[in-house]
């Protein structure tokens, strides 16, 4: 995916320039710099993911332009506590789907524990029931309002879909606030 599709799909979640945001389960970073673009100059991104290779991406040619946010990169496991708070929005891209499912209601909980009063917790899957090796524990969109309940979040709404390029189904964002 490219940092222009990645941006078209969570632009509905982020709502304006500035403030603190983290990308966990960031990989090389496509989803870091579609928020680093959405947020601009005067917001900050962690990007967090346990592989640091992964994340050196972020340092270099492909980091974010000019105008983009300043970057934290991060290395550490979603699965665990972090040492953020207070942010104004989490997206876990393609990352909850590697947690086991009887984790997943723990990990949210997690997840949403980092975010402000009126954060955004951004979640981008798979709109599959059934797993894969690529997909072991989907997290389709009514599961995915199971697990925002359970954590304490808002119900979720749907900001973007769009067809994935490695298969029938789609890839969905949506959002849940605190």
């Amino acid at each position: 995916m490219e940092t222009s599709d990645a941006v078209d799909l969570i632009r509905g979640a982020v709502s304006g320039t500035g403030g603190t945001w983290a990308d966990l389960g960031a990989g090389t970073g496509t989803f870091t710099r579609a928020l680093a673009e959405l947020v601009g100059a005067e917001g900050t991104v962690y990007a967090v993911d346990r592989d640091p290779y992964a994340l050196a991406w972020l340092t270099g040619p492909a980091r974010p332009g000019p105008g983009g946010a300043r970057l934290v990169p991060l290395v550490a496991d979603i699965r665990s506590p972090l040492p953020l708070e207070g942010l104004d929005g989490v997206v876990v891209a393609n990352a909850l789907h590697f947690v086991p499912r009887g984790d997943q209601e723990r990990v949210l909980g997690l997840v949403a524990s980092y975010l402000r009063p009126g954060g955004a917790l951004v979640l981008v899957e798979y709109d599959q029931r059934l797993g894969s090796p690529w997909v072991p524990h989907p997290v389709p969109p009514r599961r995915f309002a199971d697990l925002a309940r359970a954590a304490g979040l808002g119900a979720p709404r749907e900001v973007g879909r769009r067809r994935s390029r490695y298969g029938p189904r789609d890839i969905y964002a949506a959002v849940a606030l605190t």
